[in-house]
């Protein structure tokens, strides 16, 4: 990815490195266009990776988290293995009972910004879909939110071509609800096939024409056990306040989640970014564990993920959701509990 790109800072990522004395024949090293860096351990965990397969069934509740880790050069980590995370609820470690690697469909909301200011981006918005759509599994499900003055459904789940194809038709005018049409994507995950969930937005501006407040939006997206990716493309010289806030909004909004926001200065750097997104989503790590005694109480429980790895090895970084709530009553909301 082109330099100029950038990360923004998400809260609650807290990660530390100790010796561990099983770990590492080979150097970090990029890989492809994608930039990947493989770690490879030396001895496999004595707990075996398990399928994240729709299907599966489990008879309690299970706290799913889906982790990306990345270096100092932003690069996507993969070959560690589930002795080198440290997963705590609410500052008490948890034994992890799930870990898995495997390349699992996910159920996806692409959610575009057709405000007037997107109209000499259009072209570039389409082949960013187009090359998210490609690094996706072919399995995942689809849904597809555009929005201006408010957002539309263009498409329920479906696969990725129709979605593309819906895309063409497109036209760019009026103001950006964009809280609302966040909005409207976690009201459609409710219907949602498999367990993991994401939510990819693309725009250009704040939020200058929605009903629902920041406020609300936040509250509903910490209920929510959907993953949150941002791309942001904004002008330096920006004529209001709401689109000079536009890429800190986003950042907050995706950080609790486990996703992130990325910023770019040059519009021609979308589709790379999307791609590489799109093909994160198949990388990551997914830890689960059985909360001790949960209560059902409806109380936010606070979740970390650390890493333990060599002191030798380069600073990485974790990108996990921050935490759940424990509902009234039945499963957590971020739970496997198929």
């Amino acid at each position: 990815m082109a330099s100029r790109s950038k990360f923004l800072p998400q809260p609650a990522l807290i990660i530390f490195s100790t010796l561990f004395s099983a770990l590492l024949a080979g150097s970090a090293r990029a890989q492809s266009a994608l930039d990947v860096a493989n770690i490879t351990p030396r001895v496999e965990s004595a707990l075996v990776a398990t399928s994240l397969n729709p299907a599966i069934r489990k008879s309690v509740d299970m706290v799913l988290v889906p982790v990306s880790v990345t270096d100092e050069m932003e690069r996507l980590v993969v070959g560690l293995g589930p002795g080198n995370f440290v997963v705590l609820d609410d500052k008490h470690r948890q034994q992890i009972k799930h870990f898995s690697t495997d390349d699992a469909p996910v159920s996806v909301g692409v959610i575009v910004d057709m405000s007037g200011s997107m109209r000499d981006k259009l072209d570039r918005v389409q082949e960013a879909v187009r090359q998210f759509c490609r690094a996706s599994n072919l399995q995942d499900e689809f849904f597809l939110i555009t929005f201006s003055d408010q957002p539309h459904l263009l498409t329920d789940f479906t696969n990725s071509d129709n979605i593309e194809q819906e895309l063409l038709f497109a036209h760019p005018s009026g103001r950006t609800a964009l809280l609302d049409a966040i909005y409207m994507g976690l009201g459609r995950m409710r219907e949602a096939k498999y367990a993991r969930k994401v939510l990819l937005i693309i725009s250009d501006g704040g939020d200058n024409h929605s009903r629902y407040s920041e406020k609300e939006l936040k509250a509903t997206v910490k209920e929510s056990d959907v993953m949150i990716y941002a791309i942001g493309t904004f002008d330096r010289f920006v004529p209001t306040e709401e689109e000079r806030l536009g890429p800190w909004l986003l950042s907050d909004i995706t950080g609790v989640t486990g996703g992130r926001a990325f910023v770019l200065d040059d519009a021609r750097e979308m589709p790379a970014l999307a791609h590489r997104v799109g093909t994160e989503l198949r990388l990551q790590y997914v830890l689960g564990y059985d909360p001790p005694e949960l209560p059902h109480n409806g109380k936010w429980h606070r979740i970390s993920v650390k890493l333990i790895l060599p002191k030798h090895l380069p600073f990485l970084r974790v990108h996990a959701r921050t935490g759940y709530y424990a509902a009234n009553s039945g499963p957590p909301v971020a739970t496997l509990s198929r």
